[in-house]
């Protein structure tokens, strides 16, 4: 009976059952122990979000840490407007008080080059191997007037236009420049990359240009809105523009031809603006109000303000879309959003002023584009 073919057939069938199990088992475990290990890492391998601080160089914070890895001698001073170009390699950062971009090695830290670029340099925009500066002639300094006053038209030099510098990387110098109105302040390309947007805070313009020739395309007057436009960006379908109007607390919107189609309310002295990856959302940094504001990108209705720090311009999503980072300069900390809950979830501390933020890989932000 007990070597019959049935029970043979029956000892066979159990030990192909315990196998099964067995295997089932060990299947199990290595995806419990990989689902304990996925939450460790709230980024893309290797990314990392490079901070701008005015009073000394660039911070790379690791974003899988939170952690401050990596501090950027950018051998100037006055480090602001900063991008990466789109292989990683190399962090392209102006620096106010020599009048220069630093070229930086991303993965050394070395400063490559430094290229004169013009008088007050500030945002940084890259294109292929061209770097876009703009710079600042004409600036004082000092905060926007108040209300019910006036700028100093009588000082020449507030009427001294800005320039465009246009750098070619491969080169290691500046080719040409594109003429914007005094103080240019924020740079972007057009959906199809044949245009370049730029806000021009002293004569209250948004002005559009060929960016091949330079040629100037259009201008949009802002002061029946508001005042001093800061920041400028493009909708990821490429059929809206915004811009913030920091002495005006709104943000114009802009078709895909330039015209003014209505003005949303703000906080506060409105500066950096940025969609969200999808276009669904509108982020808005809010300066004087230490607000994040978030509005809907289809009705321009408020959704959320998130309370901030003190002086915070610019932001970047992370590589993910998961979390928002905004560099609040005189709380000398980069404060860590949730993208999805819309609430504060930690502060990296970056002393010395930090004034921009970008990431690589690319991600949507007020300085930048995701690529």
């Amino acid at each position: 009976m007990l070597n019959s073919p049935f029970a043979r057939r029956t000892r066979i069938s159990l030990l192909l059952l315990a196998l099964v199990a067995s295997v089932a088992a060990c299947q199990k475990a290595d995806e419990s122990a990989t689902e304990a290990a996925a939450p460790a890492a709230t980024a893309p391998a290797g990314a990392v979000a490079y901070v701008s601080t005015q009073d000394a160089g660039v911070e790379v914070i690791d974003l899988a840490t939170w952690q401050v890895a990596k501090h950027f001698d950018v051998k100037a001073t006055g480090p602001r407007g900063l991008a990466v170009t789109d292989d990683g390699k190399k962090l392209i950062v102006a620096t106010k008080d020599n009048e220069s971009i630093s070229v930086i090695d991303t993965a050394t830290g070395e400063v490559l080059q430094q290229i004169n670029v013009g008088k007050n340099p500030e945002f940084v925009r890259v294109s292929g191997n061209f770097a876009f500066v703009s710079s600042e002639p004409s600036s004082k300094g000092g905060p926007p007037p108040k209300a019910g006053e006036e700028d100093d038209d009588d000082d020449d030099e507030e009427k001294i236009p800005a320039k465009i510098a246009v750098v070619d990387l491969s080169k290691g110098e500046k080719v040409r420049e594109i003429t914007g109105g005094p103080e240019t302040e924020g740079i972007e390309f057009s959906a199809d990359g044949k245009q370049l947007v730029i806000t021009n805070e002293a004569d209250n313009t948004v002005t559009v240009h060929n960016i091949e020739t330079g040629e100037l395309i259009k201008t949009v007057q802002t002061h029946a809105h508001g005042d001093r436009p800061r920041g400028i960006k493009v909708s990821p379908d490429g059929n809206t523009y915004l811009a913030t109007l920091e002495f005006g607390n709104k943000f114009l919107v802009l078709d895909k031809e330039f015209n003014v189609v209505r003005t949303v309310d703000t906080a506060v002295t409105p500066y950096g603006i940025a969609y969200d990856a999808k276009g669904e959302r509108i982020f808005v940094a809010t300066n004087k109000a230490k607000l994040l504001q978030v509005f809907d990108a289809k009705t321009f209705e408020k959704i959320k303000e998130v309370p901030t720090g003190n002086r915070c311009w610019h932001f970047s999503f992370t590589p993910d879309n998961k979390d928002i980072l905004l560099a609040c300069g005189k709380s000398d900390a980069v404060f860590v959003i949730d993208a999805e809950k819309l609430e504060v979830t930690k502060q990296v501390e970056v002393k010395n002023m930090p004034w921009g933020v970008v990431t690589f890989p690319k991600a949507m932000g007020s300085l930048e584009n995701a690529k």
